[in-house]
C-alpha cells in the first residue's frame, strides 16, 4: 500500500495533514496509520486520566492550592508527553508518578516538615541529576549495579505504601492508641463510599473496561452527592469552564536553595532512584510491547525518551507538580496498535482539553480517589513474582525494603534499610563479589545521612 493510499484511508487529505504526520512520526515504517494511532491515544488517555483528579488531591494534602495543583498536573503531563511524541517518537504518555507524589506529600512535606516549595526544589534538583545521569550514560550503570531483588522489592514496597495511603484516606484504616492502627467505622458514609468505589473499579477492571478507574472516581463522587456526603454542582460553570485554571500560586515557586541548605540527601536519592528504576523498566517494557526493538534488542530513541522524562521532571517542578513517570497504562494504547509519537500526541491534546473540566476537582472527595490508590498499589505487587526467597541474604533486605515503606510512612526509609542491609549481609556472609560499587556508594550515602540526623 502506498503512502497516498494510507493517507486516504486515514480520512485526511493526501499531501496535507497525513503527509506531515507521516514525516513526523514515520507511520508507514512502523506499520501503522493515523486512525490506529488516534484510537490508541484515546485508549491510553482513558486508562491514565484518573491522575488528573488523584494527583491534585494528594498535592493538596501537602498544602499546594488545589486549582494550581490541577493546572500543574495537566500542564506538566502535556509538556512531557509532547516531548515523548515529537522528540522521541514514542507511543508513551507521561504524568506525575504514583508513589513519587505520595512520597512528596506524606514523607517529605508532612513527615519531615519541609515546605512544599522546598520539596519542589528537591524534585527540580533530582531532575537535573536525572538528566546528567542519562546524558552521560551513568544511569544505565546505576540500574545495572542494583540487584534485581531490590529493584522488585522497591516496586512492591511503593505499592504497599500507596495502598496504605488509600486505605487511610478512605478511613478504612485509622489510628488506634492501643494497636497504632485499626479498622475504621465501615458503616459510616465515607468508608462505605470508598468500598463502593473499590468494588466498582475492581469489577470494571476485571471486565477490562476502558477508563475503569476514571468511571469509578466519577461514579463514587456522584453517589457521594446523592447521599449528601458532599455538595453537588449548582451550575454548568461548576462542571466546565473556558476560564482555564491558573498555576500562578505554584509556577517557579520551588525553593532550590532551601532544598540545598536542608541537605536532603536521602530525599533526592529517593526521588532519583525511584525515577531511575521505574521509568527505565516501564519504557523498556512498553517499547518491547510496541515492537520498537531491533534484531539486537536495541530500542530506537530510548535515550531521547529518557532525556525527555528528565527535562519533564524539571518542568513539572517549575510548574508546581512532582516527578514524572511513564505510565504502564500506556500498554492499553499500544495493545490497540499505537506505535509512534502520534499516540502520545493524541494523549497530550486530550490532557489539555481536560482543563475545561477543572471546576470538577472541587467536587471529587478523597473517598472517591482512595480506591484508585488501593488498586494501583495492588497492581504493583505483581513485582513480587520476580523475587527469589532461596537466599536469606536477599530475603532480609527485600523484607525490610517492602515492610518499612508503609510502616515508617516513608519510601526513603525503606530504600535506606534495604540498600544498607543488603550490602552488610553480603559482606558478612562472604558474598562481597555480589556487591556492585554502586551499592557501596548509595549505602554509604544513606548511612552518612542517618549520622547527620537526616530522615
Amino acid at each position: 500500500m502506498s503512502i497516498i493510499e494510507k493517507d486516504l484511508g486515514s480520512g485526511l487529505p493526501p499531501a496535507s495533514g497525513a503527509n506531515l504526520l507521516e514525516r513526523l512520526f514515520k507511520l508507514s515504517a512502523r506499520n501503522t496509520n493515523v486512525k490506529t494511532e488516534l484510537l490508541a491515544g484515546v485508549t491510553s488517555f482513558m486508562t491514565m486520566s484518573y491522575i488528573i483528579f488523584v494527583n491534585p488531591i494528594i498535592l493538596a494534602d501537602a498544602g499546594i492550592p488545589k486549582e494550581a495543583a490541577l493546572a500543574a498536573t495537566i500542564y506538566a503531563s502535556v509538556f512531557c508527553t509532547l516531548l515523548m511524541a515529537l522528540w522521541a517518537n514514542f507511543p508513551v504518555a507521561v504524568a506525575p508518578g504514583m508513589g513519587l507524589n505520595a512520597f512528596f506529600a506524606y514523607t517529605v512535606v508532612l513527615g519531615q516538615g519541609l515546605s512544599w516549595q522546598t520539596a519542589l526544589g528537591a524534585v527540580f534538583i533530582s531532575g537535573i541529576v536525572f538528566l546528567i545521569l542519562t546524558v552521560t550514560g551513568v544511569r544505565q550503570k546505576i540500574v545495572d549495579g542494583v540487584p534485581d531483588v531490590l529493584k522488585s522489592a522497591i516496586g512492591v514496597g511503593i505499592g504497599l505504601f500507596i495502598a496504605f495511603i488509600g486505605l487511610k484516606n478512605a478511613e478504612l484504616v485509622v489510628a488506634n492508641e492501643s494497636t497504632f492502627v485499626g479498622l475504621g467505622s465501615i458503616t459510616s458514609q465515607g468508608p462505605l463510599l470508598a468500598l463502593f468505589g473499590l468494588i466498582i473499579a475492581a469489577l470494571l477492571m476485571a471486565k477490562k473496561v476502558k477508563g475503569a478507574l476514571l468511571i469509578s472516581i466519577l461514579g463514587t463522587s456522584a453517589l457521594a452527592m446523592i447521599v449528601g456526603f458532599i455538595a453537588y454542582p449548582k451550575a454548568v460553570s461548576d462542571i466546565v469552564s473556558l476560564s482555564l485554571p491558573s498555576m500562578s500560586d505554584t509556577f517557579l515557586a520551588m525553593d532550590i536553595m532551601g532544598a540545598v541548605k536542608y541537605g536532603i540527601i536521602s530525599v533526592i536519592f529517593s526521588f532519583t532512584i525511584v525515577e531511575l528504576f521505574d521509568n527505565l523498566a516501564t519504557l523498556i517494557g512498553l517499547s518491547r510491547k510496541a515492537g520498537l526493538t531491533d534484531e539486537n534488542g536495541k530500542i530506537e530513541n530510548l535515550d531521547r525518551a529518557l532525556q525527555a522524562d528528565a527535562v519533564g521532571t524539571m518542568a513539572s517542578a517549575a510548574f508546581g507538580s512532582t516527578a514524572l513517570n511513564a505510565y504502564v497504562e500506556n500498554a492499553t494504547g499500544i495493545s490497540e496498535g499505537g506505535r509512534t509519537g502520534l499516540t502520545a500526541l493524541t494523549v497530550a491534546v486530550l490532557f489539555f482539553l481536560s482543563l475545561i473540566f477543572a471546576p470538577l476537582i472541587y467536587f471529587i472527595p478523597s473517598v472517591a480517589t482512595a480506591p484508585i490508590l488501593i488498586l494501583v498499589g495492588a497492581l504493583m505487587l505483581s513485582e513480587i513474582k520476580h523475587i527469589s526467597f532461596d537466599d536469606f541474604s536477599d530475603v532480609i533486605p527485600v523484607f525490610l525494603t517492602i515492610v518499612l515503606m508503609p510502616l515508617t510512612f516513608s519510601i526513603a526509609q525503606g530504600l535506606a534499610f534495604g540498600f544498607i542491609s543488603y550490602t552488610l549481609l553480603k559482606l558478612l556472609t562472604g558474598k562481597h563479589h555480589q556487591i556492585h560499587w554502586i551499592m557501596y556508594f548509595v549505602s554509604t550515602a544513606f548511612i552518612i545521612n542517618f549520622i547527620m540526623g537526616g530522615h
